[in-house]
């Protein structure tokens, strides 16, 4: 299989899940020898969030990036989703690959899946890394107009809202190549990818269960992150027994905002 291309391309393979026959797009990077890394992104992205973190980290890892449904190349089943749903998309992933084990890194919702993962399926994660992520964002009446926006609203205002809680004002003004490249990721979104998504973040309670979480943890906040807040990283490293907490001086998309400092906290952990 190639396992390179051009930004915002991704190889041809695919997952058919087995429960639901949803097909999951993905792509590996870095040495077929190496331990696999499984990156998972955040809601309104697709995989190549990553893409100023493949470099560095393909020289240590073989790196497993995917689409979460409703996002990228992979498909966008109607109605809501559920964080089950996206976990067991993570696992079915590794099984069609024929991956026993793989260190997680999740951002966001990539992290909230990251965290149902340590509670359900430990026997398939090495370290676990939960950057600007939560247990719960509730209550759920809260996302109700949020839901609702995304999916009748103006798709450029949603794609502004969206990058003003994710990027600095200085950041957002000077327009730069990441900026740009955010901002035509979620223009490209189906807003029922988007409307699926937040009903699993919706749903999700996971504030006691993840005290289950047994693996070795890296908490990443982002000290201005106005969508998960740096307190709701301080909430998961208390909980999770010997998680490590790192607060960064970002807001939400901290592999983006701040990718040396990301970086080098992330391999300090795993290597």
């Amino acid at each position: 299989m190639s396992d390179r291309g051009e930004f915002n391309v991704v190889n041809t393979n695919t997952l058919i899940n087995a429960t639901d026959g949803s097909r999951i797009a993905y792509r590996f990077d870095g040495p077929a020898d190496k331990p696999v890394l499984l990156l998972s992104n955040s809601i309104g992205t697709d995989l190549t969030m990553w893409d100023p973190q493949i470099e560095a980290f393909s020289k240590h890892f073989r790196l497993l990036r995917y689409d979460s449904r409703g996002h990228g190349a992979s498909d966008v089943p109607t109605g809501p989703y559920s964080l089950d749903r996206l976990g067991r998309d993570a696992i079915e992933l590794l099984d069609a690959l024929d991956i026993g084990r793989a260190h997680f890194l999740g951002l966001s919702l990539g992290g909230m899946v990251g965290q149902w993962l340590g509670i359900h399926g430990p026997e398939r994660i090495d370290r676990l890394i939960l950057s600007n992520t939560a247990a719960y964002l509730g209550p759920a009446k809260e996302f109700h107009d949020r839901i609702t926006g995304v999916q009748n609203g103006d798709r450029s205002e949603t794609a502004e809202m969206f990058l003003r809680k994710w990027f600095p004002p200085n950041l957002l003004e000077s327009n730069g190549p990441f900026i740009a490249k955010t901002r035509a990721g979620l223009l490209a979104i189906d807003p029922q990818g988007f409307a699926g998504s937040l009903a699993a973040v919706r749903d999700m309670d996971m504030r006691r269960t993840i005290s289950l979480i047994s693996h070795p943890t890296l908490v990443i906040g982002g000290q201005h992150d106005t969508v998960t807040l740096a307190s709701h990283s301080e909430l998961i490293a208390a909980t999770v027994p010997g998680a490590k907490l790192v607060i960064l001086p970002v807001v939400h998309l901290s592999n983006l905002e701040a990718p040396d400092a990301f970086m080098k906290v992330v391999l300090e952990f795993l290597l």
